[in-house]
């Protein structure tokens, strides 16, 4: 495990001692916890740029172009949009 003296401005510590008291966390756990998530969603990013970057639309318009024009199973429609299912 590392250690890393932090500088943090004094509005963002009062603000994260109040998030951190809320959700009954050390401060420690509530950095270690932003963190994590911080680099989440920078990877998450990341990935779907390299997915999106394998792309083709034509070969997507193609796919779409041979598939059946069928009516779907009882149960697999689309909803129309704004509406939930009935369970």
């Amino acid at each position: 495990m590392a250690n890393y003296a932090l500088r943090v401005p004094d509005s963002l510590m009062e603000y994260a001692k109040k998030v951190a008291l809320d959700e009954h966390v050390s401060m420690n756990q509530f950095f270690v916890t932003a963190i994590a998530e911080k680099v989440s969603a920078l990877k998450t990013g990341d990935y779907f740029a390299q997915r999106r970057s394998r792309g083709n639309l034509t070969a997507f318009d193609a796919w779409l172009e041979a598939s059946p024009d069928a009516t779907p199973a009882a149960g697999d429609e689309l909803l129309p949009r704004g509406s939930s299912p009935s369970r």
